[in-house]
């Protein structure tokens, strides 16, 4: 493959990495990172026997996973010391194709929903199907990277690819809405924690100077999908089925994820042949075996929050259909109920858990709480109109699926070449931030653009430019988030964080697609009422529930250019209200340290 040779230069072993004029960074027996001098940095010409045993205790440290850690790390920490240059390659290889199956699986669900929401008449609850996968998703990041820990990166894994294989099938095989939306429930679930579980398993292969690049080279099929994707759900969408969009991935995705599994699972056999992971028997009872375990797995921590979470989220979905609204005593009760125990969550993590999810002085490190505030700010502000573009890129600009998919996906395409330019930055000059300080005004300066050309009658040219500059921006903010976590945690809690930032990523696109989801349905059905000439207001409620019969009308004609209004109505109020909220996005660059990656060092063995 032509991207690999371009990693192989970084692939060597952290242990021999002694440059004397940057300090060498070990992890110490208690977890935290500290900085030692290399073995030739400014010491004296004689050592003494006690200097060498010092060093020598270090090396053999280096060669052992960490005594502390949890037995996913310990395990992922083993690997690492034992595997070859080519397992390494092979791992990012797969990695990468797995990416590839993402990206192509995502882009077509993208662009055939709006499809399927119309044959049941039910276009206008785009969002609430976002809203409920989105809700579920995050309550499971914290289960899984429990999973990733405890069990093992490459069991974890397999449980995500199961549950996304699962979702595909029942997304083919539905024939309700509800079908459907408990099918892109399974999917969200799986399909994130697969690529959760892929970040993760990056971050335990690479040093935090490189992985940036990383995730830049994992995540560069987009670039590809980004065409390809949309032209092929055009092509399943006329000429066969968009069941098939979805069930044809149900048998790819496990022939693809298949190999990722056994190279760490064979990996993990020959370090535990090494004598890297010798496990005595613990002497337990099984009524102490389960004990233990639902004490490590932090059971009752990963049961409030995962209920409390669902519970404050799902009346923002449920609202518009009780019946009082906002004002139902089931919607308040709910969202106090989920507030209250979401608030025992962080009490029992803090005071009563003997293995909390993540360590306190994480949750109130600057830095973190910087990163997840600006990754919660833009995804409410990104969801808050991205539902319906592609539905308004067909009404309004008269383009086909793919059309529409080739201008959603600009994203995808920037993303994928300024991500490597990102990571190679960030690997010379060893530090991050200072990227913020151009992206952020860059994406609410381009988001602002959109509220006055995303109208009918401007060009599709200016929504092209102003989709470049939200996409360069957008994609600094992800590379940057994780990265900036990352560098405030120890190996420990790598899954950890990133579960912290994907929860909050989650809840972000909840809250966002529930305000498109209200501005939407207060804004589109009586802008219609308004516009519609006289002869069309009868089928009103067809032409707002069903895309496909909002396109049967010829484009010029007066009621598509009444639709055409009601869209542009719409949208300009939630674009108004995405750069409004992402204005937050200055205050929170504040809060990010601007650390020097360079001098940190995460992980053990080799890695990239």
């Amino acid at each position: 493959m032509v991207g690999i040779p371009k990693f192989r230069p970084g692939f060597r072993r952290a242990t021999t990495d002694t440059s004397s004029a940057v300090p060498v960074t070990e992890l110490t027996t208690n977890d935290k990172i500290t900085e030692v001098d290399a073995p030739n940095a400014g010491a004296p010409e004689a050592q003494g026997e006690g200097d060498a045993e010092n060093i020598s205790d270090l090396k053999a440290e280096a060669d052992l996973p960490a005594d502390d850690a949890q037995r996913g790390v310990q395990n992922v920490e083993a690997v690492t010391l034992t595997w070859s240059k080519r397992s390494l390659i092979a791992v990012f290889i797969l990695m990468f194709l797995l990416y590839f199956v993402n990206a192509f699986q995502s882009s077509i669900l993208s662009n055939l929903t709006p499809y399927v929401t119309s044959d049941f008449e039910e276009h206008s609850l785009l969002t609430v199907i976002y809203i409920v996968s989105n809700c579920m998703s995050a309550a499971t990041y914290i289960p899984v990277a429990k999973l990733l820990d405890l069990w093992g990166r490459a069991e974890g894994f397999l449980v995500m690819v199961a549950f996304a294989t699962l979702g595909l099938i029942l997304m083919a095989s539905c024939n309700s809405l509800s079908t459907f939306c408990a099918a892109q429930v399974f999917y969200s679930i799986g399909f994130g924690g697969m690529i959760y579980s892929i970040d993760v398993i990056t971050a335990d292969a690479s040093k935090l100077k490189n992985r940036g690049l990383a995730y830049a080279f994992t995540s560069s099929p987009y670039m590809i999908t980004a065409f390809a994707g949309s032209k092929a759900s055009e092509g399943f969408y006329q000429d066969i089925s968009w069941r098939w969009g979805f069930g044809c991935f149900a048998i790819i995705l496990p022939v693809v994820a298949a190999p990722l599994f056994i190279v760490l699972k064979v990996n993990l056999r020959k370090a535990k042949k090494r004598g890297l992971l010798i496990r005595e028997r613990s002497g337990r009872t099984f009524w102490q075996n389960v004990w233990y375990w639902v004490v490590e797995f932090d059971a009752l921590g990963v049961f409030l929050f995962a209920s409390g979470l669902t519970v404050f989220l799902l009346p923002f979905s449920l609202a518009d259909s009780a019946p009082d609204g906002w004002g139902s005593g089931y919607i308040i009760a709910m969202i106090v109920v989920g507030f209250v125990v979401l608030v025992l969550f962080g009490l029992h993590e803090a005071y009563l858990a003997r293995v909390p999810f993540i360590a306190a002085n994480l949750l109130t490190n600057r830095t973190v709480v910087g990163a997840c505030l600006l990754d919660v700010t833009y995804q409410i502000s990104y969801y808050c109109w991205d539902s319906y573009f592609t539905s308004f890129l067909q009404v309004v600009n008269d383009l086909s699926i793919a059309e529409a998919g080739y201008v959603n996906n600009t994203f995808d395409v920037v993303s994928g070449v300024l991500l490597l330019l990102v990571g190679f930055l960030i690997r010379k000059t060893g530090y991050f931030k200072w990227q913020l300080y151009i992206a952020v005004p860059l994406y609410v300066f381009a988001q602002g653009l959109m509220i006055y050309f995303r109208q009918p009658h401007k060009s599709i040219g200016y929504i092209v430019m102003c989709q470049i500059f939200i996409s360069i921006g957008g994609s600094v903010f992800i590379i940057i988030e994780q990265l900036a976590v990352l560098a405030a945690a120890p190996h420990q809690y790598v899954a950890a964080v990133l579960a912290l930032l994907n929860v909050v990523g989650n809840v972000g696109g909840a809250i966002g697609n529930t305000i498109s989801g209200a501005i939407w349905t207060n804004t589109f059905p009586q802008a219609l009422a308004r516009y519609l000439p006289e002869s069309a207001q009868a089928d009103l409620d067809d032409i707002y529930n069903d895309l496909s019969t909002q396109l049967s009308y010829p484009y010029g004609s007066p009621t598509r250019i009444a639709i055409q209004k009601a869209y542009g109505y719409a949208q300009e109020r939630m674009l108004a209200a995405g750069t409004g909220i992402m204005a937050l996005a200055f205050i929170w660059i504040l809060l990010i340290k601007n650390i020097n990656v360079a001098k940190l060092q995460q992980t053990k063995g080799m890695v990239f």
